[in-house]
């Protein structure tokens, strides 16, 4: 910690060293409780909720089933929201994916707004939407209402999605970045698991709706905590926080600052940002680790999400699973938390290259994909209960690795962009398709085993796109001086492991 301190304490501008931290008023105020530890654990809380939401509406207790006929015309009534809004398997695999839509438009737009806006606040500004988004799906009225109502809980969610890894990786010790990374997404299959069993014992007990007006509540505190805190700074990035601020940004001479102050201000600031977007795109794309790492991502997520919204269906049908919400939950809860976790720490161990990487991607994913889809294979649902326990713990061995190449993979300033393109490509060609795909089969084939199978086979192609990044030149730009970082300014906003230096310049712990 000694190093760090002195690396993060002064901050050297041609000659000159300025002290960010350690003012006479700064060393009097008292120690703040908000530690890195602290921001990790609110932010796993948070991507915990976002995904409680996703496993909630695939459940049976929410999600529910179509109204069934028999052949002498007698006819049960459907369930959940496939049964009221009478939705057919398509339909309810669209709803599935609406939020998506959301997603994938407003994810580009908040990772180019925190070059000019304080990423944290952008963070309190899309879990407001996505709060009265989730009360709106519970007050949804039919199959339009709903679908509208799950794409702004999409744009809600784009905010957070692009800009929490990137101030996990900025405050993450540096011996344990990919274990907190793993931590963070661990909480993807958790959440989906923790949904299930929530959804089912909600939706079963009190209705569908109620699911999600408990999401809301519970999302409540964080998104006016997202405006109440102290804003952090990021990597890569200074944001005018005050006109002080203000005003040394100004005197560097930036083309977007200055045009933005202009006469026509407005409309020169607009083209001045898509120009800037642009700009960021072309250079984001030439990056080969980048480019392979997310067609990797893309064919693992198309399997992992119709798994995800399918999964409890397809047990009940092909097992006859009792409570397969129940089930698929915890399967997915232990090995989820115990893959994830373990792909971050493994890789930690390894050393954290970006080759060292793909080398985890591809070898886990493929081991993962052979137990998947033996375990459909099997007859005996406890054959299939263990080696899809199996192929799920090495599946989600992939999540810490797979975004520490994101992250890793490009300079600073391009990371807020690298998440959300990352989330944009995954969705647009990963499981926005997949869930009405593997509907749309199941509905031709009426053979959820033949379906499950067909499904699995294209985790085999996410492991050789990613065995082909190992050979792959790499470099980890992570402290790569960023050509867009201004002259630091003395009040801005630090990164925690900053503020919690309180050492002398110089003095090494």
């Amino acid at each position: 910690m000694g190093e760090e301190s002195k690396s993060t304490s002064d901050i050297d501008v041609g000659t000159q060293n300025i002290t960010v931290l350690g003012t006479p008023e700064q060393e009097s105020l008292p120690p703040s409780w908000f530690t890195p530890k602290r921001l990790l654990v609110i932010f796993c809380v948070i991507n915990l909720l976002n995904y409680v939401d996703r496993g909630a509406i695939a459940s049976n207790g929410v999600n529910g089933s179509q109204k069934v006929c028999n052949k002498n015309g007698v006819c049960t009534a459907g369930s959940g929201i496939q049964g009221d809004f009478n939705l057919t398997n398509f339909e309810d695999g669209v709803l599935s994916s609406a939020f998506m839509v959301g997603l994938l438009v407003a994810s580009p737009i908040f990772a180019s707004l925190a070059k000019r806006v304080n990423p944290f606040r952008l963070v309190g500004v899309g879990l407001s939407v996505w709060t009265v988004a989730a009360l709106c799906c519970g007050l949804s009225f039919n199959f339009l209402s709903i679908s509208i109502c799950r794409m702004l809980v999409g744009v809600g969610e784009a905010s957070f999605i692009s800009l929490a890894a990137p101030f996990i990786d900025d405050n993450a010790p540096v011996s344990q970045k990919n274990a907190w990374l793993g931590m963070f997404y661990m909480c993807i299959p958790s959440g989906v698991a923790f949904g299930y069993v929530y959804g089912g014992v909600v939706g079963t007990h009190i209705g569908w709706r109620a699911a999600f007006f408990g999401e809301a509540i519970l999302m409540t505190p964080f998104a006016v905590l997202g405006f109440v805190m102290k804003p952090l700074h990021m990597k890569g990035f200074s944001h005018a926080d005050s006109k002080k601020a203000l005003k040394t940004t100004e005197t560097t001479g930036s083309e977007d600052e200055v045009v933005s102050n202009s006469k026509d201000g407005s409309s020169c600031s607009i083209w001045s940002n898509l120009t800037t977007f642009g700009r960021d795109m072309k250079e984001l794309l030439k990056e080969k680790v980048f480019v392979v790492n997310v067609l990797g991502y893309v064919a693992y997520n198309f399997v992992i999400g119709a798994y995800s919204y399918w999964g409890p269906k397809a047990g009940y049908s092909i097992y006859n699973m009792t409570n397969a919400d129940m089930k698929f939950g915890g399967i997915t809860i232990l090995c989820g938390i115990l893959g994830t976790l373990a792909g971050g720490f493994i890789l930690d161990y390894m050393t954290s290259t970006l080759s060292n990487a793909f080398k985890l991607l591809s070898v886990a994913t493929f081991c993962g994909a052979i137990c998947c889809f033996g375990a459909f294979c099997f007859k005996n649902v406890w054959g299939f209960y263990v080696l899809f326990a199996i192929g799920e713990l090495l599946v989600f061995a992939t999540q810490g690795p797979v975004n520490f190449v994101c992250l890793h993979s490009v300079k600073p300033s391009l990371r807020p962009l690298s998440m959300a393109m990352s989330t944009v490509a995954i969705h647009i060609f990963g499981d926005v398709p997949s869930s009405p795909l593997v509907g749309k089969m199941q509905d031709h084939l009426h053979n959820w085993r033949t379906t499950t199978l067909i499904l699995t086979s294209v985790l085999f192609l996410a492991a050789v796109i990613w065995f082909i990044g190992i050979f792959l030149h790499s470099v980890d730009r992570f402290d790569e001086e960023s050509d867009e970082q201004p002259t630091p300014i003395v009040d801005k906003p630090t990164p925690l492991l900053e503020e919690k230096t309180k050492e002398p310049v110089g003095s090494v712990a």
